[in-house]
């Protein structure tokens, strides 16, 4: 029986249990480096443009990121909003690409986003190949681009507005052992990050995929939250290019209640402006309650776990990928 055509000689294979690969077929290689921190290249597929890969697993890609970025940072500031709060600081973790900074810098309310990134390799790399994502956020002048181990930035005092942060987002690679953000996903990190937020703060964590057999992280990721906030919240959004979908929790100790979608749409209208990075793709108020409002396996695999990962034992996702 004869098959489809295939037209890429090139692919990604990422390993996401040790019986299954998802793989990308890559139409041309831009930029690789093995720098001090990761193996990184960024890449050109055949369908979804161009792609950044650290460390074998797929980050994010210009043809379907504003899934993965829209819905990591617009509910979170949607809440602050609508609680009289909309965001006037916010400190990104990670986030090389440059969208995470640009979502944040669609709100008006927005005065200093800074992004600390370990990686300045991959930044300089980011912002040379990954214009159609970032669109200009490094140079927007409310933008502070520091390089350096987050760990580090967060547990010096002279770095942390007055009052606290209103938003943090921890838009961290997933923890896999030999990773720059191996620990990054524990109780004691987000204990460090809860003493820097403003008291009606949030904070939200890029926590990995909700696909049956991998949910079990993100209920964890839950469960660490909650150890330290007194509220968590959950979203889900699917992201073609990774192996199933997609999750994120927002953190605070005043609980995240979803607008109405009237209300949200509302809120988008009087706090952002899409003329600088154009109009939100995929988010509104419809789109809000959808992300939010989640199935009921996993709802019930998030309400039933007690595990909390700390420095001890923290989380670590299977395997790498290869190029080949």
């Amino acid at each position: 029986m004869s098959g489809a055509e295939v037209r890429a000689d090139l692919w990604v294979n990422e390993y996401i249990s040790p019986w299954d690969i998802y793989q990308h077929g890559i139409t041309d290689l831009l930029w690789a480096a093995k720098t001090e921190w990761q193996d990184a290249q960024i890449v050109k597929t055949g369908v979804y443009g161009t792609a950044l890969v650290l460390d074998g697993k797929w980050q994010s890609c210009t043809g379907d990121e504003f899934l993965y970025h829209e819905p990591l940072v617009q509910p979170a500031c949607v809440m602050l909003a609508a609680r009289g709060h909309a965001p006037k600081t916010v400190l990104i973790l990670g986030g090389g690409e440059g969208a995470t900074s640009r979502e944040a810098l669609r709100w008006k309310s927005v005065e200093r986003v800074t992004m600390a990134d370990i990686d300045g390799q991959v930044v300089s790399a980011c912002r040379e190949h990954l214009a159609d994502m970032h669109r200009g956020a490094f140079d927007d002048p409310r933008h502070d681009l520091v390089i350096g181990d987050a760990l580090e930035y967060i547990k010096d005092p002279a770095k942390t507005p007055e009052g606290g942060w209103d938003l943090i987002i921890s838009d961290l690679s997933d923890p896999i052992e030999d990773g720059p953000s191996f620990p990054l996903f524990t109780k004691e990190y987000f204990a460090d990050l809860k003493g820097i937020l403003a008291s009606h703060g949030a904070l939200v964590v890029q926590s990995g995929p909700v696909s049956p057999p991998e949910l079990f992280r993100h209920a964890r990721l839950a469960s660490t939250l909650r150890s330290v906030f007194a509220h968590t919240a959950s979203i889900s959004s699917d992201v073609p290019t990774y192996p199933g979908p997609w999750s994120f929790i927002i953190a605070s100790d005043e609980k995240p209640e979803i607008p109405s979608p009237e209300v949200t749409n509302e809120i988008l209208s009087a706090n952002t402006d899409g003329s600088k990075f154009g109009p939100l793709k995929m988010f509104d108020g419809e789109a809000m309650v959808g992300l939010m409002h989640l199935p009921k396996h996993l709802r019930e695999a998030i309400d039933a776990e007690t595990e909390v990962y700390t420095m001890q034992k923290p989380p670590t996702f299977f395997g790498t990928g290869a190029t080949r």
